[in-house]
């Protein structure tokens, strides 16, 4: 992916306004767009991701400088050719390459995507960019540069994705967008769960700043991009557990060091289950198994014991519930 040098000099002003310069002589360096998503993935204040040219394969890039592998492996560095301009390549680089997963970092960036590429790249081919493109989850946009080069060596390439990159960027990142959508996430109150169109069952869940995947594991036909809708469910369990553990033993001035909570889901037979009303069918069963670290008594150990068994979440799959559900219009 080529690397493109912004002067976005307004962002952040107060009268919003963004300044692109033209950069068509800042080409600078090539760098693996894989790369920019697995540290994206890492940055929280990063919003919004622009790829350039990039392979959905880390490992293409590699192709283009075969002949200078064992080179770089023996030096650690050593400096290549890739379509006509020189670049220093590390070792390191390398075994980046070989462990990155780059569907399932796409997958779950959870970051507004915009993909560039142009049907002539005779370096890295447009099938690249449709696959990135498949991969990641909305919002994401699709640009097709027709014409360009791999490296946008023309002035109006460059000019066009900067302008672009600009002004597509001002919705996600203007600070008054930005206000407003902090905003509807805080009050919404709402859980918003969207296929992916990544495999079959693939899922991203909205839950106001904070993005989560579920998918199905690959022996129930899935491709394992995230917990289950089941694993989910004990995940909220066991965090409304040490929640609940945790507060009530601040509140009490307990030497509680450390909480951890494991569960597991399995479902038998209702006449195999003494103490269930149920008496015909399948029940499901979580067993969940709770271990706390520090100077407790076990007195308070108990007691903690107790406190579990009346976190929220823990009331609400016992109690009642009653689920409503319409189409949206």
């Amino acid at each position: 992916m080529a690397s493109l040098r912004f002067d976005f000099t307004g962002l952040g002003d107060s009268d919003g306004d963004f300044a692109a310069t033209s950069f068509s002589s800042n080409i600078a360096n090539i760098e693996c767009g894989a790369a920019v998503i697995a540290a994206a993935a890492r940055i929280r204040e990063a919003r919004v991701i622009v790829t350039i040219a990039a392979p959905s394969d880390p490992s293409h890039v590699i192709h283009h400088f075969e002949q200078r592998v064992k080179d770089i492996e023996r030096e650690h560095e050593a400096e290549v050719d890739i379509a006509g301009r020189l670049f220093r390549i590390s070792k390191q680089f390398l075994d980046d390459i070989g462990q990155f997963d780059m569907e399932k970092a796409i997958a779950g960036l959870g970051k507004t995507l915009l993909v560039f590429h142009s049907p002539e790249d005779d370096v890295v081919g447009i099938t690249h960019a449709e696959r990135l493109f498949a991969f990641a989850a909305y919002p994401k946009s699709f640009v097709v540069l027709d014409g360009a080069d791999h490296l946008l060596t023309r002035a109006e390439d460059a000019d066009f994705v900067a302008e672009t990159i600009a002004a597509w960027t001002t919705r996600f990142i203007h600070p008054r967008a930005r206000q407003g959508a902090s905003a509807e996430a805080d009050t919404s109150g709402a859980v918003i769960v969207s296929e992916t169109s990544i495999g079959r069952y693939a899922l991203r869940i909205r839950v106001g700043r904070h993005t989560l995947n579920a998918d199905e594991p690959r022996a129930l036909g899935g491709d394992d991009h995230g917990p289950s809708p089941y694993d989910l469910l004990l995940a909220s369990l066991g965090s409304c557990t040490a929640m609940t553990i945790r507060m009530y033993a601040e509140r009490k001035q307990l030497a509680l060091q450390h909480v951890e909570v494991r569960l597991r889901h399995t479902k038998i037979h209702a006449q195999d289950c003494a103490d269930c009303e149920t008496r015909e069918g399948r029940i499901d069963v979580i067993e969940r198994v709770i271990k706390v670290q520090g100077d407790l008594s076990d007195m308070q150990r108990a007691k903690l014991l107790e406190i579990a068994e009346k976190c929220p979440v823990h009331r609400t799959l016992q109690g009642e519930v009653k689920i409503t559900t319409r189409f949206s219009t």
